[in-house]
């Protein structure tokens, strides 16, 4: 039963309990630490918050993360065109361009619908030559990369994925930089 007169401290702790990772005493802990300790850096993490939600969206190229239409990594003329590495997600680029493992380009498939897949095989028409899957290694995404590579036959490109070494069910975010730089590094054909 929540206490009379702490309603705002528990709609803090419930809002910060509803982020992934962060169980109830995690929530009561930074609520806590916010609201007595560091009310500056709580009032500066709010803004931050609100200035991210209200500007920040998805690369109309690659769906990466972009305060403008397109991202700085596809707007960089130094990336390699030829290369384009396949995501699950705009968290993956970050894990990947944090530690300056890659030099081409990306695109987050985040689902098979119709749209994603005729914008990805419209990059795949400006002269990509090789496709590098860097998924978590699963069944299912084993399935998802045999139905890109059966859509985009027609091309010539090699089709490569990161090397084993990276942990089945694993996100790239939880993955150490050694073993995702070797991965990388070793990918193979598919």
């Amino acid at each position: 039963m929540k206490k009379r007169g702490l309603e705002k401290f528990n709609n803090l702790v419930d809002a910060l309990s509803q982020l992934p990772t962060v169980g109830k005493k995690s929530a009561i802990r930074y609520a806590y630490h916010m609201v007595l300790y560091d009310s500056f850096t709580a009032l500066k993490l709010a803004h931050s918050i609100e200035d991210a939600v209200a500007n920040i969206k998805k690369c109309t190229i690659c769906g990466g993360l972009s305060e403008d239409e397109i991202c700085d990594i596809c707007h960089d003329e130094n990336r390699d065109e030829r290369k384009l590495c396949i995501v699950e997600s705009a968290k993956d680029i970050f894990v990947l361009e944090e530690n300056a493992l890659y030099e081409g380009r990306y695109f987050v498939l985040e689902n098979l619908d119709a749209e994603q897949v005729e914008r990805l095989e419209s990059i795949v028409q400006s002269g990509v030559e090789e496709i590098i899957f860097a998924f978590s290694p699963s069944l299912a995404n084993d399935g998802v990369i045999l139905f890109i590579e059966d859509r985009l036959k027609a091309y010539t490109i090699a089709f490569t994925k990161i090397a084993q070494g990276v942990p089945t069910g694993v996100s790239l975010e939880n993955v150490d930089m050694m073993s995702l730089s070797k991965a990388l590094s070793d990918r193979v054909r598919t």
